[in-house]
């Protein structure tokens, strides 16, 4: 095997691409990993758009040329669904995204009612409306945008527990019940929100089936790397804020249980 390990740089507006990373850490345990969190522009959902593309394009261009990665994935819904495209036409690397999963969604529910609960955003992008009209065909959606819910993930994160009263709050738009049919599947469109999922189940008013895309992302991470030979002894991987602060003692505490 050799010694030099592949490079996969996983980049998000703040810490919910931790989400994602842990699968594809799961998947490719014998890379390099680097972790990109723009926490100094976060939240991206206050941005004006072409601001936003702006921005990712640099942070992202900036941390490729620091790290030369041999893949980029882009484990944010928000910049996904906005600059995806250029960034590929900008770099010659691989690059995997993160959009919501309507597809799979409409495919599995029982009740054919699903939500999308993301950013506000997210669910108001066209990218996320022409997902719907391409793949929710017999199906009822209900776009849930969230200005709170990716704050108070990163809150947890740090050890500061947000009421439950709160959280129930920016999910009960995904609960519908109308003409005898209860939506049964929520779509986390945003890498944030499974860094919640018991908050979630604890509050909802009935269970329902929560889709993560990151197994579906590792899976494709997986997939585009089967040609890359595993190394003998990656590195541990890193983590770095574009803010450079330094972590509390509560969140360098978290960050250790991803391995960091």
């Amino acid at each position: 095997m050799p010694n030099t390990a592949a490079t996969i740089l996983v980049f998000d507006s703040g810490l919910g691409g931790l989400t994602v990373f842990r699968e594809i850490a799961a998947a490719r345990p014998d890379a390099r990993f680097v972790y990109v969190a723009d926490d100094a522009g976060f939240p991206y959902g206050n941005m004006p758009e072409e601001a936003l593309i702006t921005r990712i394009l640099h942070v992202i261009g900036k941390a490729i040329d620091q790290h030369a990665p041999d893949l980029v994935v882009v484990a944010c819904n928000t910049a996904s669904t906005l600059a995806l495209t250029e960034l590929r036409a900008r770099f010659k690397v691989p690059f995997v995204g993160t959009v919501p999963a309507i597809k799979p969604a409409c495919a599995q529910s029982a009740t054919k009612r699903i939500a999308v609960l993301g950013t506000q955003a997210t669910v108001g992008r066209e990218y996320t409306r022409a997902l719907i009209r391409e793949f929710a065909a017999g199906c009822d959606v209900a776009l849930v945008g969230s200005p709170r819910l990716a704050s108070f993930a990163e809150a947890e994160l740090a050890g500061e527990p947000v009421a439950d009263a709160a959280i129930a709050a920016e999910i009960a738009g995904c609960f519908v019940e109308a003409s005898g049919r209860r939506t049964d599947m929520v779509v986390l469109a945003c890498t944030h929100y499974p860094l919640l999922l018991e908050r979630f189940r604890a509050v909802a008013p009935w269970p329902v089936a929560w889709l993560d895309p990151a197994p579906a992302i590792a899976r494709r991470v997986a997939d585009l790397m089967r040609n890359v030979p595993a190394a003998a002894a990656p590195p541990s991987p890193r983590i770095v804020f574009t803010s450079g602060r330094a972590p509390s003692p509560t969140l360098v505490r978290a960050l250790a249980k991803y391995g960091f």
